[in-house]
């Protein structure tokens, strides 16, 4: 990484989208933590956006793709996307394209996960109240978690 004194925003910036896609707020926090002025990262960002080499948009869709793989929610995906500065409509458009894209099915995605993790849907109310919190802990609505646990 280069030493902060010898860098500009746009040099630091470009070294880490150079790793990973990040939204417009991540970046900003991270140059802000170079003691980089406020003035000089927005004007970098701005620029960034502008010739197209960073993009919320792009950014949420290359996360919901790695989080499906993950076998995440769309409860969860949404939650941290917008922890990570993203706004709501780029949210929902970037889970609508990549859904429509991938032909997710989230039902069969929660039913999935969940047989990855367990063998059976739970013999007894306990072991069934485990499988639940599981899937809504990885951002499954309760209908979804119903079908899953009626699969197993």
């Amino acid at each position: 990484m280069f030493a902060t004194s010898e860098a500009t925003p746009r040099d630091v910036a470009i070294q880490l989208l150079a790793r990973r896609e990040y939204s417009r707020a991540e970046l900003a926090r991270k140059l802000h933590q170079k003691s980089f002025d406020d003035d000089d990262i927005t004007a970098c960002l701005d620029e960034l956006i502008e010739q197209d080499v960073q993009s919320d948009a792009r950014m949420a869709e290359s996360f919901v793709r790695s989080r499906i793989a993950r076998g995440q929610g769309v409860i969860r995906i949404r939650g941290e996307l917008r922890q990570r500065g993203v706004d709501q409509g780029t949210v929902t458009e970037a889970l609508a394209a990549v859904a429509e894209c991938e032909s997710v099915d989230w039902f069969e995605l929660a039913r999935d996960t969940l047989a990855r993790r367990f063998s059976s849907s739970g013999d007894s109310p306990k072991e069934r109240a485990k499988r639940e919190r599981f899937l809504a802990a990885r951002g499954f609505d309760f209908e979804q978690i119903r079908y899953a646990l009626s699969c197993l």
